[in-house]
């Protein structure tokens, strides 16, 4: 009989592991013991280490790399101890269920679940599936998704939207916020997130408008590991590798520049904030592009493709973005669904309590 245990997994980008640590405190009281799966030094060992209570497995994993890597030809070997690594792990806990959020993190462990009939939940959060959850559509009981349409084209999918924990914001804490990152008042805040593991483009491009944006805003930019600029030092202008309260910071936002990835994106469309969208392009699968253009269909967002990404275009696309922003704030209104947590932890309940 399978014991009260919740294993998590997901990883490879913030995106891939926040949402697990969004669902962290509404699963305490209803699993015994919650294990983390993920890799050995990923940013979800990282971030994973802030939760004490939380107990962590590494095993081996592996990323398909879409340009032609040598690194592509150890995947079969690594998937292979990856997952029987994991299936060792889940065949010594037996939980009652995994949640997965997908990333290559996840794909062992949903590959490991389907031979040991463990239920698995799967969470996607961009417009089509990624690969680790095609891989885990084959064997899990449910796709949740952030988009509806995603979830009407999959035969087990359900629509819950973005798991986003919904936080109160104090007075105290936004000033504690303006005070870390140098805010001031008198100034409309422009905050660029160029993804967990940052985008040199998108910070190329900023800091060669970053003269002309520093005329009207503030800027907040969030530049990825090890991506600063030292040699960048001006008044309004804030450069951080990664930020741990972002709820604070969106709370101080005006307008934002950001990647397409569906998480960071659908947080900041939360807070009614107007954005500017740079997809990925290039070594991807397009999914920041599909994630963009819906939003930018929606009237949520004006899209900037990377091909066409300089310096002066973002500056343009910025200036726009401001003559938009009112009637943008006024769409975001009822667009993000608030209750995504719960309908996740329900279906998570469910599955669990029927093994």
């Amino acid at each position: 009989m399978a014991n009260n245990v919740i294993v998590l997994t997901g990883g490879g980008t913030a995106g891939h592991v926040i949402p697990n640590l969004n669902l962290i405190p509404l699963l305490r009281d209803k699993f015994d013991k919650i294990i983390y799966i993920g890799s050995t030094n990923g940013i979800e060992h990282e971030l994973i280490s802030a939760y004490p209570e939380v107990e962590y497995y590494p095993i081996e994993t592996v990323k398909f790399r879409r340009s032609l890597s040598p690194k592509n030809l150890l995947i079969p070997f690594k998937l292979i101890k990856g997952k029987r690594q994991a299936r060792d792990i889940l065949s010594k806990i037996e939980p009652a269920v995994i949640f997965s959020k997908g990333g290559y993190v996840a794909v062992p462990v949903a590959l490991a679940s389907k031979k040991l009939h463990i239920p698995l939940i799967a969470h996607e959060s961009d417009y089509s599936l990624g690969l680790a959850n095609k891989i885990a559509a084959r064997s899990a009981n449910v796709i949740c998704t952030t988009f509806k349409d995603t979830a009407d084209r999959l035969n087990n999918g359900i629509y819950v939207g973005p798991p986003l924990k919904n936080t109160e914001i104090s007075t105290a804490e936004k000033q504690r916020v303006r005070q870390m990152y140098n805010l001031t008042s008198d100034k409309p805040l422009c905050l660029v997130v160029g993804g967990s593991l940052g985008a040199n483009s998108v910070n190329n491009a900023v800091w060669g408008a970053l003269e002309n944006l520093l005329k009207t805003h503030q800027v907040l930019h969030i530049t990825g590991k090890g991506k600063k600029n030292p040699d960048i030092k001006q008044n309004g202008y804030t450069q951080v590798e990664f930020i741990n309260n972002m709820p604070a910071v969106l709370e101080l936002a005006d307008v934002a520049i950001t990647r397409g990835g569906s998480n960071a994106i659908f947080e900041i469309l939360a807070h009614g904030i107007p954005m500017i969208i740079i997809p990925l392009s290039k070594g991807s699968r397009g999914d920041q592009v599909e994630n963009a253009l819906y939003f930018e269909k929606q009237g949520y967002a004006l899209t900037l493709m990377e091909p066409e990404l300089s310096s002066d275009n973002l500056y343009k696309t910025f200036r726009t973005l401001l003559t938009r922003a009112s009637l943008m704030r006024a769409n975001t209104k009822y667009a993000v669904p608030r209750d995504s947590l719960d309908k996740i932890v329900s279906c998570i309940m469910k599955y669990s309590s029927a093994h």
